[in-house]
């Protein structure tokens, strides 16, 4: 998937736009003069699919002109002057005009490509109420004639029966509906995404109120969720008449359920808003989704229409690459995502005390991220229940490799949240079991597990003395790359960061420094914390300082992070995580100075210890669901522990050869 390669044969991308000319009412040659010049610009930046605003040709606000021979004739003309100067650009463009059928005007969408007329789908509700009065110019698309009509001397399909298929792109079939009837119960693109449409058009001439704005953005946003689809919205800009309302030029790009793009709005030049939309992402989610489909609607029978389209040109991705797609980007989000997620591992350790029948907690703090994050869990857990946070019963249990700063931390911190907490020596015990192992003596995988098992065994067995549950601590990252000790950290009574990834500990353990224990000596503690290095801390410090890092093993947090959701959330296949990979690092979005190598060679080990560790995750304890992605085998993640994982691995190498090209 080199730079040169088409984004949509190979990596599964559809480059969609959206223009909204300036018109002049009634000018149907300069508005299709327009019409062909954003054409000519959208085909500049690689577009394959463009929609323009409903009545584009003639403009939306023509009144009873509409009825007028001279503009019908006119409408046709502009037509056939924007199909022949488009002829030569394999793009499928929709625009609106009015056409009259069989004695009757309606509101159309023409759906064009390579100088043919693919098919022209008519308008199905029409306002009639406030500033609308289309039921005095118009006929419904429901009283359209069937079949098909004759039109600027092509055989064309006619209907609101009609969907338009991309060849070559079996995942990219296109639903056309016009302005209300997005507004609509069971709407006209419901009908169509059930039928197997995934990019969903609405060609929209609706005006500007105070807060109209915001339903629309709503209503789009809402809609390409619930139908699992992209939704295209274009909406008639300056130059339409503003006798009584003003038209902003409304256009927005969705995909389940997220704003890819939008165009501001009341502008004074022409707008032309272009992203690429991720057909995979949309193909994974239908095939997941057992709700979804046409056996329990009534989308009927749909006449599908085949069509030609270019691969997008040599260049960069347009579309957002989020480098930490577990976080929000936006400050004030990302807070109320954090109170969110903490308020449920909350709930959720409430509930598990409540049906067991206890109100004590145990539970390892060793000064890291992780544990301290439980900690935090567990005190607003007891917060929660009402119980005195003397119910939480830590240990800290210094091994071979604690620190001084960790130690230190973990001391300090129960001190300031009012938790008791004691400590446990376990080198003595860990000595003694190396001896029964007749164990060498170097700190080999044994040595660490030796340590890791038996902090385990204590924190269980304590419990048992005390009636308490045992809180586990390990986070979602850890989890997805086997990063834990089986039967060891690995195991618990529940786990209350199960689902939270590494690189979100981060920012909750932040969040609650800063939102819930401001200006209190612990809120300095967690500072620190969150600039330790992460470290299991099994191996002998050197000189005092940590000298087993985890990133050193698994890879930057970060990367494993950006690997995990696309591979998990989407589905998607491991060369296009790493073209995604090499974008982001390309437009300096990551943190670290990575180059493809390190992209590759961290990708390649986060696949290869996801396929080895899935015997961990199968007996993985319960824990909170708190996002989308999840490896509880209870719930989201079912697979055996012996898949071979090669062609996976083949996927990434065949990807990084072509992007070395």
């Amino acid at each position: 998937m080199s730079r040169d390669m088409s984004l949509t044969r190979d990596l599964g991308f559809l480059r969609v736009g959206a223009a909204a000319p300036r018109v002049r009412v009634a000018d149907v040659a300069g508005n299709a003069g327009a019409i062909v010049e954003s054409i000519g610009s959208a085909a500049e930046a690689g577009v394959q699919v463009l929609a323009f605003p409903e009545m584009a040709i003639t403009g939306y606000t023509i009144g009873d002109l509409v009825h007028h021979e001279v503009l019908l004739d006119r409408a046709l003309e502009g037509l056939r002057y924007v199909l022949k100067e488009s002829a030569s650009t394999a793009m499928v463009v929709m625009l609106g005009l009015p056409l009259a059928v069989g004695q009757k005007v309606f509101n159309c969408a023409a759906v064009l490509a390579s100088g043919r007329i693919l098919g022209v789908v008519p308008k199905t509700y029409l306002p009639g109420y406030r500033e609308f009065y289309e039921e005095r110019w118009f006929a419904p698309g429901d009283r359209s004639p069937p079949g098909g009509i004759s039109l600027l001397g092509q055989e064309v399909p006619f209907g609101t029966d009609l969907l338009f298929r991309l060849n070559g792109l079996p995942s990219a079939t296109i639903g056309v509906e016009i302005c209300e009837d997005l507004w609509v119960p069971l709407a006209p693109h419901e009908h169509q995404a059930l039928a197997g449409a995934t990019v969903l058009v609405n060609l929209s001439a609706s005006n500007e109120l105070i807060g109209k704005a915001d339903w629309r953005r709503t209503m789009v946003c809402s809609e390409s969720g619930r139908c699992l689809a992209a939704f295209v919205y274009v909406s008639a800009g300056r130059g339409e008449s503003s006798n009584d309302v003003v038209f902003g030029g409304h256009i927005m790009v969705a995909e389940n359920g997220t704003i890819l793009e939008e165009a501001n709005r009341l502008r004074p030049d022409p707008t032309l808003v272009v992203a690429d939309i991720d057909l995979d992402r949309l193909e994974h989610d239908r095939r997941v989704a057992t709700t979804f489909g046409p056996a329990r609607g009534t989308s009927g029978t749909f006449r599908m229409v085949e069509a030609e389209v270019t691969d997008p040109p040599a260049g960069e991705l347009r579309r957002r690459i989020d480098p930490r797609p577990f976080v929000p980007g936006d400050p004030a989000r990302r807070a109320e995502r954090c109170r969110d997620i903490f308020s449920m591992q909350v709930a959720g350790l409430a509930g598990k005390l409540s049906g067991a029948g206890r109100d004590h907690v145990v539970l390892g703090v060793s000064g890291g991220l992780d544990s301290t994050l439980a900690l935090l869990v567990a005190a607003g857990t007891m917060d929660f229940l009402r119980l005195p946070r003397e119910n939480v019963h830590a240990f800290t249990m210094p091994g071979f490799g604690t620190t001084r700063r960790t130690r230190t931390n973990a001391i300090a911190l129960c001190r300031h949240l009012g938790i008791g907490l004691e400590t446990v020596d376990i080198t003595r015990s860990c000595r003694a079991h190396l001896r029964d192992l007749k164990h060498a003596g170097g700190e080999d995988v044994v040595f660490e597990n030796v340590q890791a098992r038996y902090r385990t065994e204590f924190l269980f067995n304590k419990a048992n003395e005390m009636g308490a549950v045992v809180v586990g601590t390990g986070d979602l990252t850890e989890i997805a790359l086997g990063w834990c000790t089986f039967s060891g950290d690995h195991l618990s009574h529940y786990h209350v960061n199960a689902s939270v990834p590494k690189t979100l500990v981060r920012y909750l353990v932040r969040w609650v420094a800063d939102e819930e224990l401001a200006g209190s000596p612990a809120q300095g503690v967690l500072y620190d914390v969150l600039e330790t290095p992460i470290s299991p801390e099994l191996r002998r410090p050197d000189n005092g300082q940590v000298c087993q890092k985890t990133e050193d093993v698994i890879g930057p947090v970060e990367l494993a992070d950006f690997y995990l959701y696309p591979f998990i959330r989407w589905g998607l296949r491991p060369g296009k995580i790493l073209y995604l990979a090499n974008e982001a690092r390309r437009r300096g979005l990551f943190e670290g100075p990575y180059t493809l190598g390190d992209l590759h060679r961290w990708l390649a080990i986060f696949l290869e210890r996801f396929f080895a560790s899935q015997f961990k995750r199968t007996c993985l304890p319960e824990g909170p669901k708190v996002g989308s992605v999840s490896l509880s085998p209870r719930g989201d993640w079912r697979m055996p522990s012996d898949a071979d994982g090669r062609p996976w691995m083949e996927d990434l190498e065949a990807a990084y050869e072509t992007l070395r090209e």
